[in-house]
């Protein structure tokens, strides 16, 4: 009995445990699929990171949709692109080279007329102004010394004049009083003068001090900072490029104004004094009241306009330098059924510029700015006031691509070009 269980034994040990392979098989193949999972995970990473780099990125302007005026005793004839100007603004330097000891402005810094900027130094200015006050004061005491001697002379010279008739001095001795006396007073006309040269060369050292001393033209507000304490800076450019030329640019508020290119097609609506209003690419649910200053005479051969100025109506802190604007110029109501008028007023939608309309499949579209992409909305052109379109489909202050490149698509990622 021993024999057969040791036999049975050794027959199970030899036997081959057929689920032990089908164990390492299961594992061989779990393995295999893990890692072609893991292999297509980091390709389709890569692709991702290959698609991210490769993808066009267009840099475009942007321009606000603006909803056409309406109501009231007016109506828009023509609507006109441009942006708000200084017309009182200075960049503010020295009258002499020098280096600067202290910039006293910061950019957003409310100035008024004749408050320091900045200074130079002015030890050479001081010295020479100590120098030609010193002379001054040597010329005037010599003058007094003169004056002294000719009253004196002129005292002896009267004596000399009374003894004469009794015979008591010599005819020389009067004649020598008289000559003294000319001299004398030729001398006290030439200090005089002398005094009067130092005058003026104290004067002119004082105004060499005072260039040592920048002051703001006119009150305003300072928009850039161009130099720091320890720079030289001159009136003139230098070649080294190590010379400033300004300390820093000062603009007067209440000067600003409104430039804008109207279609030399379309100039013939716009007369001096006509009443319009602004709107802001900033704030396109503010409407500013504006009317017109000038036409200026003269019209741009390059992209056929003539510019308007402008005037702002209403002062607001909101209202900056350079910031992009919207002007509609304004038909009075008993002129509204002129031949020519424009109807504007009683359209529906919004109105965007020609060029932000373009054609994708055979159909009208504007890519309209959604977080760094431009996403393709199909629109149908109405009327055209001046260089604008009219279109439904989009709400008045929806930013648009201006000018969308012909690659351009929907979805397709943007960088706005800062104005």
């Amino acid at each position: 009995m021993a024999g057969e269980s040791d036999k049975s034994r050794l027959l199970q040990e030899l036997r081959i445990d057929r689920n032990a392979g089908e164990d390492a098989a299961s594992l061989w193949r779990g393995w295999r699929l893990g890692a072609l999972i893991v292999l297509l995970c980091l390709a389709a990473a890569a692709l991702a990171a290959y698609l991210l780099l490769h993808t066009p990125r267009y840099e475009v302007d942007s321009v606000s949709a603006v909803a056409p005026s309406a109501g009231g005793g007016s109506s828009a004839i023509l609507q006109a692109t441009g942006y708000v100007t200084a017309r009182r603004e200075a960049t503010v330097s020295a009258q002499i080279t020098g280096a600067l000891t202290a910039v006293l402005i910061e950019e957003g810094e409310h100035v008024t007329a004749g408050q320091v900027l900045a200074q130079l130094d002015n030890a050479a200015q001081k010295a020479s102004w100590s120098q030609a006050q010193a002379q001054l004061l040597a010329a005037r005491a010599l003058l007094v010394q003169f004056q002294a001697q000719l009253e004196q002379a002129r005292r002896d010279n009267q004596r000399n004049e009374d003894l004469i008739d009794r015979k008591l001095v010599s005819q020389q001795a009067l004649e020598t009083s008289r000559t003294q006396v000319a001299t004398l007073t030729a001398q006290v006309e030439s200090q005089r003068k002398q005094a009067q040269l130092a005058e003026a060369t104290l004067r002119g050292a004082q105004v060499q001090l005072d260039f040592t001393t920048v002051r703001a033209p006119f009150s305003g507000v300072i928009v850039a900072k161009a130099a720091q304490a320890g720079e030289i800076i001159s009136p003139i450019s230098a070649g080294g490029g190590f010379t400033r030329t300004g300390v820093g640019t000062i603009v007067d508020m209440d000067s600003l104004e409104i430039e804008v290119d109207v279609n030399e097609a379309y100039i013939h609506r716009v007369q001096p004094a006509q009443s319009a209003q602004a709107v802001l690419d900033a704030y396109p649910d503010w409407t500013i009241p504006a009317h017109v200053i000038a036409i200026i005479p003269t019209a741009d051969r390059s992209k056929a306009t003539v510019k308007v100025r402008v005037a702002i109506e209403q002062k607001d802190p909101r209202i900056l330098p350079d910031m992009g604007v919207r002007v509609s110029f304004l038909e009075q109501a008993s002129d509204r059924h002129a031949p020519g008028a424009g109807a504007a007023a009683a359209a529906h939608g919004v109105l965007v510029p020609a060029a932000a309309i373009v054609e994708r499949d055979g159909k009208s579209v504007v890519f309209v700015i959604d977080s760094g992409h431009a996403r393709a909305r199909p629109v149908n052109p109405g009327q055209s006031v001046g260089d604008l379109r009219l279109i439904e489909g989009i709400g008045a202050g929806t930013q648009l691509v201006r000018n969308p490149p012909q690659p351009m698509n929907d979805g397709a990622a943007i960088v706005i070009n800062k104005q």
